[in-house]
């Protein structure tokens, strides 16, 4: 039941997409200081009514995240705390992650001994696990990553209907995956989006961000996976990101 367990949280770290991918504090990290909240770079949104369609609401959300400075990103580096939560449990299992993402390339470490340690690579073109048979999601195909497509030939967007106060609108790929994305209609940032894969269903809601050179960062969030037996949670703080940092050439290496 623990490996089981451990198999599942693998595959909830696995949903978290902080726009490109991700990676590790154990190897070579990125260099250099942290960058520091910078003022805002960001222009305003344009104003969303009722009016406003998915696609713009798609656009406006991009801008939000910092058009495309957002777009053009190299790398983001992110550290900090992390809670896991299992099925119907209010106790958490702490620990730390570091998060790296380059473009298709990614690589994610979650520490959360003696209970737990993760760490996923996927260099561009191999994905390793470290726990065995734990299959991990494309993470260019659902999250933060699709919404950069949404004006390319074979992604389409379509209304949702409102959640509370958020305008949705949801992302499709020529493959039929989809994405499920939420925003404030006062701010245009993302607060939540949701992915289908797999028999499993992915969820992110964001509740605190930073702008940082330019572009918006989720610096709380916390993932959800919905199965069967429950819902897995992690509840994350980010405590320093960087953007556009030389990385080791060991950080995407599958030994």
């Amino acid at each position: 039941m623990r490996l089981l367990s451990l198999s599942f949280l693998a595959l909830l770290l696995m949903g978290v997409t902080v726009f490109a991918q991700k990676s590790s504090s154990s190897t070579s990290a990125p260099n250099g200081n942290a960058a520091a909240p910078s003022a805002s770079a960001i222009p305003p949104p344009p104003t969303i009514t009722a009016e406003t369609t998915p696609t713009e609401l798609a656009h406006a959300a991009l801008a939000a995240l910092g058009g495309d400075k957002f777009k053009n990103l190299k790398n983001i580096w992110i550290v900090g705390s992390v809670d896991l939560y299992a099925p119907n449990s209010t106790l958490p299992q702490p620990g730390k992650f570091s998060i790296v993402t380059a473009g298709a390339k990614f690589r994610m470490d979650v520490d959360a001994s003696p209970a737990f340690k993760f760490k996923q690579i996927f260099d561009g073109q191999q994905s390793y696990s470290s726990i065995p048979n734990v299959q991990m999601p494309p993470a260019d195909k659902f999250g933060l990553p699709v919404l950069i497509k949404y004006d390319q030939p074979g992604y389409t967007v379509s209304a949702l209907p409102n959640e509370k106060k958020l305008r949705g609108f949801r992302i499709t790929d020529a493959e039929g995956n989809t994405t499920d994305f939420y925003i404030d209609p006062a701010t245009a940032r993302i607060m939540k989006y949701v992915s289908p894969y797999n028999g499993y269903t992915f969820g992110t809601e964001n509740s605190k961000f930073k702008e940082i050179d330019g572009v918006l960062i989720p610096f709380n969030f916390s993932q959800r996976m919905e199965m069967p037996i429950g819902a897995f949670f992690a509840d994350f703080k980010v405590k320093e990101a960087k953007l556009n940092q030389p990385l080791g050439d060991d950080v995407f290496l599958i030994q």
